[in-house]
C-alpha cells in the first residue's frame, strides 16, 4: 500500500512538472495536474496540501544531487568545470525544472523566495568557487555580483532550443553532435571561461 501512495505522488510530480513548465504556475489548475496524472481530484489535497506545495516539492524531489557539494577549493578551475558539469548535466535531465526557475526569475513571482532558498547552497558552492579563483589568480573580474549574476544566468539562460533555428537557416544543423551533453558542457565551460580571462 506504501508503494501505491508512493507511486501516486510520483504520478502527480511528473504530470505537474510537465504543465508548470508548459504553461506555468497561475495557467495550471489542480484538476489539470490530476487529469494529467490520471489520478483523482482529491489526492494532490491528500498527499500535498495544495498546488503550491506541489511546486515546491517538484524542486525536493528532483534537486540535482551535487546541490550540497562542499569544494575544497585548492583548484578553483577543476571545481569549477565540475560545477559547470554538473549543472548542466542536471539542465538536461531536467529542462522542466529550468523552465520553471526561468519563468520565476522573469516574473519575480512570490514563489521565487523560496526557489532560491532550496537553491541557495548551489549558488553559494559557486560564489566560493569564484571568490578563490579570484584569490589565487586564476579569475579575472572587477565585481563579484556581476560576475555571479553573468555565470548564473549563462547556466540557467541558455539552454538546446528551437527557439533561434529559423536564424540560422538551413546552413546549420538541427540537432545531433552539437547536442551531446558534452558538447554543451564543452561550449557552456568554454563562454565563462572566457569572461573569466581564464586561459587555461
Amino acid at each position: 500500500m506504501k508503494q501505491d501512495a508512493k507511486d501516486v505522488k510520483l504520478k502527480i510530480l511528473d504530470a505537474a512538472k510537465i504543465l508548470f513548465a508548459r504553461k506555468g504556475f497561475e495557467g495550471t489548475t489542480v484538476r489539470q495536474i490530476c487529469d494529467e496524472a490520471g489520478v483523482a481530484l482529491a489526492l494532490v489535497s491528500y498527499h500535498f496540501g495544495g498546488k503550491e506545495n506541489v511546486y515546491y516539492a517538484l524542486f525536493d524531489t528532483f534537486a540535482p544531487d551535487f546541490l550540497h557539494t562542499a569544494y575544497e577549493l585548492k583548484d578553483p578551475e577543476e571545481d569549477l568545470r565540475s560545477f559547470i558539469r554538473e549543472f548542466v548535466r542536471f539542465r538536461m535531465a531536467e529542462p522542466e525544472l529550468i523552465n520553471m526557475l526561468q519563468q520565476e526569475v522573469m516574473m519575480q513571482s512570490p514563489r521565487l523566495e523560496k526557489v532560491q532558498q532550496l537553491l541557495f547552497s548551489l549558488w553559494l558552492g559557486l560564489r566560493h568557487i569564484l571568490q578563490a579563483g579570484r584569490d589565487k589568480g586564476c579569475f579575472e573580474y572587477d565585481s563579484l555580483k556581476h560576475t555571479m549574476h553573468f555565470v548564473v544566468g549563462t547556466l540557467i539562460f541558455s539552454r538546446i532550443s528551437p527557439f533561434l533555428d529559423p536564424v540560422f537557416g538551413s546552413g546549420e544543423p538541427q540537432a545531433g553532435k552539437e547536442d551531446s551533453l558534452e558538447s554543451v558542457v564543452s561550449y557552456t565551460t568554454q563562454f565563462i571561461f572566457n569572461g573569466l580571462k581564464c586561459r587555461s
